[in-house]
């Protein structure tokens, strides 16, 4: 029984013919490269037509005096046929010695069709770009293990470009939702990464120390959200920013530390304003992106987004499915509740953290798509009251699949109702809730020279994780994970 080579000896066997092409005078990492069309163009050339390409090889079958293989590029993949009669003994020798899948060449041929009708490429020149030292992956058997392909993401992209083209799609989304709102004559603008303060949003930051400063300082947990509202205290009325915001909390399907967010501020107008631009935002994006308004979503089947959107009412819901009235529960009966639906939650927490649990546990059942409305004041501190009642305020969300996509108000304005709520937060800050905001005094200043009405909005790649109906380090390129430790 002949033993399967290993990684390290399949790597041993590279490095030799490595050697041997730079003893042949070949540069087997040569810094020009010809390349005139992609393989998606060269499938379009008519039989005879001359062509160059470039590109990895994905197969390599020889037959005697004839081999052929497949090159893939960014654009898809191709046949290529080489004949020892066209390139001559000693070269077809070269190629078929020391040349490996997974390696990088061009090749200048003629586009022909074979006898079972495939397109294909004859070569009669081809150029060695890059020596690849380690072998491919084995698609079915090699990347299986998600720990494996999240780590090699680069190899899963080859190896399956189907993943690519989430990734393609990715973008298409981000540059879709920025197109938008710029013709909807919004402003981008760049606000920190590194704040003195962690503000809009009730999360756990990073921590690192400025060195120059001699201060620690946090990296934003909003995409400038408390940034934006001074923008408009300065005169601005429209503006947005897409980029990356940090979050030390834990990682689920819809949850990680490092993602991207889109955030909005308009001033001079509210949050049912904000909701309806909304809207048309994510069926613009949606369609932009995937040419649909229906998508299947975890488990509630197809969702079409281009159906009426529904009003969920916070309180009403949660007390439809577990006969608590939020804006009376104490935190013994919301603790009793949320162990009773084995919800988790820290015994740190405070009535707005576990209020927010709650809601967590019944929102799974709302296909959407909707808006949830009437949030209380306890789990918006950044959010307007409602006028018809001061305990719930105008906030929104968007519900899709059994989750928030998204979080908007009708901002708050009063720099002494905002004051007092930071107070309230700091307080929780202090008992305990890591996740409770953080007094900003200089926000507080800046709205005391008056925020006109304003309705703010954001949604991050959740919503495209969604729309992928995948989890979410799925949907990014490249996820963090924790570094495997090599013996030397």
């Amino acid at each position: 029984m002949v033993n399967e080579l290993n990684v390290n000896d399949e790597r041993k066997v590279r490095l030799k013919k490595l050697e041997e092409l730079k003893t042949l005078g070949i540069n087997p990492y040569p810094a020009k490269s010809k390349k005139e069309f992609s393989l998606v163009q060269a499938l379009a050339k008519k039989d005879g037509e001359k062509v160059c390409v470039a590109g990895r090889l994905m197969t390599m079958r020889e037959m005697g005096k004839l081999t052929f293989c497949h090159l893939q590029d960014d654009s898809g993949k191709m046949q290529i046929a080489f004949k020892q009669d066209d390139l001559g003994k000693e070269n077809y020798n070269l190629f078929i010695k020391k040349i490996d899948s997974g390696d990088i060449i061009s090749v200048e041929g003629e586009r022909f069709t074979t006898h079972k009708g495939e397109p294909s490429i004859l070569v009669k020149v081809w150029t060695l770009l890059t020596k690849a030292i380690l072998p491919l992956a084995d698609k079915f058997h090699g990347l299986q293990d998600e720990e494996i392909r999240l780590r090699k993401r680069y190899l899963e992209m080859i190896m399956n470009p189907e993943v690519k083209e989430i990734f393609v799609r990715k973008s298409k989304f981000w540059n879709s939702t920025r197109q938008f709102l710029l013709k909807e004559g919004f402003l981008e603008v760049e606000t920190p990464a590194l704040e003195a303060t962690a503000g809009g949003a009730s999360a756990t930051p990073f921590v690192t120390h400025h060195n120059t400063l001699g201060i620690d300082v946090y990296l934003r947990i909003s995409m400038g959200e408390l940034w934006q509202k001074r923008l408009m205290v300065a005169g601005f009325e429209k503006t947005f920013e897409i980029g990356r915001q940090f979050r030390n909390e834990g990682m689920s399907r819809e949850h990680l530390q490092d993602y991207t967010q889109m955030e909005f501020y308009w001033a001079y107008a509210d949050y049912n304003m904000g909701m309806e631009l909304v809207e048309r935002m994510i069926k613009h994006v949606a369609f932009d992106t995937y040419g649909t308004l229906k998508f299947i979503i975890g488990n509630f089947g197809e969702i079409d987004l281009g159906q009426k959107w529904e009003r969920y009412d916070y309180v009403s819901i949660i007390k439809e499915k577990t006969g608590l009235d939020v804006l009376k529960v104490t935190e013994k009966e919301l603790k009793k509740k949320l162990t009773e639906v084995k919800m988790e939650y820290d015994e740190q927490e405070g009535k707005s953290s576990l209020i927010d649990a709650l809601w967590k546990h019944c929102r799974r059942a709302l296909k959407g798509p909707g808006f949830l409305i009437n949030v209380p004041v306890a789990v918006s501190p950044l959010a307007k009251r409602n006028d018809g009642n001061p305990e719930l305020t105008q906030r929104f969300q968007p519900i899709i699949g059994g989750s928030e996509l998204g979080n908007g108000y009708s901002e708050l304005n009063d720099p002494i109702d905002q004051a007092e709520r930071f107070k309230e937060q700091a307080a929780m800050r202090k008992a305990g809730d890591s996740e409770a905001q953080m007094h900003d005094y200089d926000f507080v200043e800046a709205l005391e020279h008056g925020m006109p009405p304003t309705c703010g909005f954001g949604f991050s790649e959740r919503l495209f994780s969604f729309l992928e109906n995948k989890p979410i380090r799925e949907c990014v390129i490249f996820p963090l994970m924790k570094p495997v430790i090599k013996a030397e």
